[in-house]
């Protein structure tokens, strides 16, 4: 196998326009999926395969969608295209539709002018690491250069013009007869892929809704709005009065929530309350709840006391599907606001996420600034760095760094703890510092990111 040079934690992602955010990087995923997919194909009454293909709001969208198109029809693959839809959507239609693949034109998060590529398999899950190791080879390689179909047996193109329907009533179906009426939300969809689907939902189940950040324009796509920018929702929430606030990312696959008060929820706080909630009416598979290691200590605790555990994996929400899956877990997530809830869906998906929240709200007839209770944290210090290489986490580069971190280990003797690691998707590094001191950490994080920023920042 060739070195990983493609594929991040998330797919491929960059900025557009940019290697290997390039018409042409997207032209040979296209083909080289398309040839994988025709390999491992399972259905027996054809042996074209079909892929589903969303995208976010951003300008550079439809160049990307039509360089993959073109690769995929070339190897004699259908497409069946949805425009902008959230990325948990295409997961959705896949299953739905029996298509062999889906893939979604998005860099989630990141601003306007980045973009991705990721890849859903035929189950609706992202594919595993020796799926994009094999297609990285054939992208990289000239080994299937020389395979091109022609005449009939070419790839066709078709919209599917309800595919946001579908996605919305699939999410519907996940809370069975709930309503909302009476109930007032602020809704922030970051002028991202969510800007029709998550109102029309929430609407249609009663609720009245304040729409904010739902013009998208290919530039707009998180800037200044968004789960990248919770004061925003928290201000949209004491502007409006509502009793919650929902805030998207720009493909929809996170979700931030504003209390009534005003006051944030984050990833943990949501599956803190959503596996409670789980446990407590024996639906928590395994009695477990799945998180990454930069979840709160606080979880542990809480699902303990109430009879449950927490299963710990590496950063990134495939890790945490992976782990889910493996041991038939249902519901995982991280505290970033990517949150998977497996009896619905495969993959992080904001709007079921906002759902369970709602039913749990309705069911109770509790507020969220009560709900969120149920988590007691600990002080967390996080620094997010922009770096101009990704040397090894070691003394032979980061010699401070080290020193600085082995010494606030000691402080914490036993009672916290330091993770720092390179994003999988982005020219930066995170620090998390977790411990009972919250100005002993803050003071240690800007210490150890002074040093950080020495060594390697921009």
């Amino acid at each position: 196998m060739v070195a990983r040079t493609l594929f991040g934690t998330d797919g491929i992602r960059g900025k557009a326009n940019a290697y290997p955010v390039t018409p042409e990087i997207a032209l040979r995923m296209g083909r080289a999926t398309g040839f994988l997919m025709r390999q491992n194909k399972h259905a027996e009454n054809s042996d074209r395969p079909r892929f589903v293909i969303g995208r976010d709001t951003r300008l550079s969208g439809p160049m990307l969608e039509a360089a993959l198109v073109a690769g995929l029809n070339s190897v004699g693959a259908d497409v069946l295209l949805t425009g902008v839809i959230p990325t948990p959507a295409v997961a959705c239609l896949v299953r739905d539709l029996g298509a062999d693949g889906g893939v979604v034109i998005s860099a989630s998060h990141n601003p306007s002018e980045d973009n991705g590529l990721k890849l859903f398999g035929r189950d609706g899950y992202k594919l595993d690491d020796a799926l994009e190791e094999r297609l990285e080879q054939l992208m990289l390689t000239e080994e299937i250069d020389g395979f091109r179909p022609a005449g009939d047996r070419l790839g066709t193109v078709t919209m599917i013009d309800d595919a946001s329907n579908c996605y919305a009533r699939m999410a519907k179906e996940s809370v069975p007869g709930m309503m909302l009426h009476g109930l007032h939300i602020a809704l922030d969809c970051a002028n991202g892929a969510s800007f029709e689907t998550t109102p029309s939902v929430l609407r249609t189940l009663g609720a009245e809704v304040s729409l904010y950040h739902a013009a998208p324009n290919g530039s707009n796509i998180n800037k200044g709005c968004g789960s990248t920018h919770p004061e925003e929702i928290s201000r949209l929430v004491h502007e409006t009065g509502a009793q919650i606030g929902i805030s998207h990312d720009g493909d929809a696959d996170r979700l931030v929530l504003c209390d009534e008060l005003g006051e944030i929820v984050d990833g943990d706080e949501i599956l803190a309350m959503t596996a409670l909630d789980a446990l407590q009416r024996g639906e928590l598979a395994g009695n477990t709840l799945v998180a990454t290691v930069m979840s709160n200590f606080g979880l542990d605790e809480c699902l303990a006391t109430a009879g449950g555990r927490v299963l710990r994996t590496a950063v990134g929400d495939r890790y945490v599907v992976e782990a889910m899956r493996k041991g038939n877990y249902s519901i995982g997530g991280e505290q970033s606001g990517h949150l998977i809830f497996r009896d619905h869906g495969t993959t992080g998906d904001g709007l079921l996420a906002a759902l369970q929240v709602l039913r749990i709200m309705t069911e109770s007839g509790r507020p969220l600034s009560k709900l969120r209770r149920v988590l007691k944290k600990y002080p967390q210090a996080q620094r997010n760095l922009r770096v101009r290489q990704k040397p090894p986490l070691d003394a032979t580069v980061l010699a401070e760094v080290t020193r600085l971190i082995a010494a606030t280990e000691r402080s914490l003797a036993g009672k916290g703890r330091v993770l720092l690691r390179y994003s999988g998707t982005e020219p930066k590094i995170r620090l998390l510092i977790e411990g009972p001191d919250g100005v002993m950490i803050s003071e240690a994080a800007d210490s150890i990111a002074a040093a950080l920023t020495s060594a390697i920042g921009e």
